[in-house]
C-alpha cells in the first residue's frame, strides 16, 4: 500500500511516503522562529503549518517519484500535542483523503515513537521496553506486541525534554536546551555536583517507574542563584554535565529496574532527547550490565518526523483499521 503521513503535532511540519513498510520519502520542516522565544508559541505553530504543509507534502512526493493520485492511503497524527497544529494536520488529511477517495487513519503521535525504532527492518521485535523521552513527554512503556502497550510509568511533572530546556535556560543557553546541554556538559565534571535524583514510591498501578524532574530543575537554578557571575562563568560546563548525569542515571535506573521485572531481551529509546550521545552511551553501559540489547533510531527520526506516523499507520491498515471523515484532534491523547 502506497500511503502518505503527515505530522503537525507540535513544530514540525513533516510528510512521509511509504509503500509496503519500505521508506520512499521522509520531509521535514523545523520552525527556527520559536528560538526567539525560549520555546514553542502554539499559534505561531500553526500558522507556519499552514504555510508549509502543502509545499512539504509535495516535496514527499516528488522524492517518492509519485503522483498524488497514486497514494492509497492518508495517515495522520491526530494527538497528542498542540491543539492548533494539530488541526491544520487533521484537515489537511481529512480532505486529501476524501478528494482521493481513500482510507484515512489517525495516528496515536507517541505510538509513532514506538515504531520509530522498526522504520528500518532491524529495530526490536516484541516483547520489549521502550523508553520516549522527548520535550513532551516522558513514558516507560512495555511492548507486549504492536498495538498492545502497557504504561510502567511517565513523568508526574516536568518532561526530559522540557528539563533540557529549562535547564539550559538558567544557565543562559540557547532553545532548543537539550544539544546546548549536551556540548557545554561535554566540557565538564558530571561528579562536580551532586544534584538530586527523584525516586518515587511504589503504588498498584506502575510500580514505581514513575519519573520526576522538577526537583532536579530547581536544584539546578538554586545553587545557580548563590553564584556570582564570575563564579558562575566558572562553572558552567559543570553544572551542565553533573545535571545531565543525574538526569540520565534516574532514566537508566528506572529502566533497569523494569528490565528485571519484565525480562526482555530488548530496550528501545525514542523522541528527541534519545539523540544525546551521553543517554546512549550510560544505556549501552547498562545493556551490557543487565543483559538486553539497546535499539534506537536515527537521529532524523528520533524528532517529531512522519516517517514514525507512516510505520504506525502501516501496521494498522493492513490489520484493517480506519478511521471516519469526522475524526478530530486530541490534544490530551493518551497512549493504549
Amino acid at each position: 500500500m502506497r500511503l502518505l503521513a503527515i505530522e503537525t503535532s507540535c513544530d514540525e511540519t513533516a510528510a512521509a511516503v511509504m509503500s509496503d513498510n519500505q521508506l520512499l520519502s521522509n520531509t521535514i520542516a523545523t520552525q527556527e522562529i520559536h528560538q526567539l522565544y525560549g520555546g514553542v508559541v502554539p499559534e505561531l505553530a500553526s500558522r507556519a503549518h499552514v504555510q508549509r504543509l502543502v509545499p512539504i507534502v509535495k516535496m514527499a512526493l516528488a522524492q517518492a517519484q509519485l503522483s498524488q493520485n497514486e497514494i492509497e492511503a492518508v495517515a495522520v497524527t491526530y494527538g497528542p500535542g498542540l491543539m492548533g497544529s494539530l488541526l491544520v494536520g487533521v484537515s489537511f488529511a481529512k480532505g486529501l483523503a476524501l478528494q482521493l477517495g481513500v482510507p484515512l487513519l489517525g495516528v496515536n503521535h507517541m505510538e509513532g515513537h514506538l515504531f520509530s525504532t522498526n522504520i528500518k527492518p532491524e529495530g526490536p521485535t516484541p516483547p520489549f521496553l521502550s523508553l520516549i523521552i522527548s520535550g513532551g513527554h516522558t513514558i516507560l512503556t512495555y511492548v507486549r506486541a504492536w498495538g498492545e502497550y502497557q504504561i510502567l510509568g511517565q513523568t508526574q511533572d516536568d518532561a526530559a525534554g522540557e528539563a533540557f530546556d529549562k535547564a539550559a535556560k538558567i544557565l543562559g543557553l540557547p532553545y532548543p536546551g537539550g544539544p546546548a546541554v549536551e556540548k557545554l556538559a561535554n566540557r565538564g565534571n558530571p561528579q562536580a555536583i551532586t544534584f538530586p535524583q527523584a525516586r518515587l514510591k511504589p503504588n498498584a498501578v506502575n510500580q514505581s517507574f514513575d519519573f520526576s524532574f522538577s526537583g532536579l530543575k530547581t536544584a539546578v537554578l538554586y545553587y545557580v542563584r548563590k553564584l556570582s557571575v564570575d563564579e558562575l562563568e566558572k562553572q558552567r560546563a559543570d553544572i551542565a554535565a553533573s545535571f545531565q548525569y543525574a538526569l540520565i542515571n534516574a532514566l537508566v535506573e528506572n529502566v533497569a529496574r523494569a528490565h528485571k521485572v519484565f525480562s526482555t531481551d530488548a530496550v528501545a529509546l525514542a523522541g528527541g532527547v534519545a539523540c544525546n550521545k551521553t543517554l546512549r552511551q550510560a544505556f549501552f553501559q547498562a545493556g551490557a550490565q543487565h543483559g538486553f540489547q539497546l535499539h534506537f533510531p536515527e537521529p532524523i527520526f528520533c524528532t517529531d518526523n512522519a516517517a514514525m506516523i507512516a510505520r504506525a499507520a502501516q501496521f494498522h491498515l493492513a490489520n484493517g483499521k480506519r478511521s471516519p471523515l469526522s475524526l478530530a484532534p486530541d490534544p490530551g491523547l493518551a497512549l493504549k
